[in-house]
């Protein structure tokens, strides 16, 4: 368990691709406005990504929290 951190921020990044994906397919398409909101959905995503990975080792580091 203590590496699951960076187990969920490895399935955020997949989801940060398909966001980014779904940005590029509405951009092709012709729908700026579908682009432009899975652009920020994955741009938060992003950042939770970001948040999972640094909190994470973070938290390894720290060593044992006492009791």
């Amino acid at each position: 368990m203590k590496y699951f951190g960076y187990l969920v921020g490895v399935i955020w990044v997949f989801l940060v691709l398909a966001a980014f994906g779904n940005a590029r397919a509405g951009s092709a398409a012709g729908q700026p406005d579908v682009a432009f909101w899975w652009t920020v959905i994955g741009g938060l995503l992003t950042i939770a990504t970001l948040g999972a990975f640094i909190g994470t080792t973070i938290h390894i580091r720290a060593g044992q929290r006492p009791h």
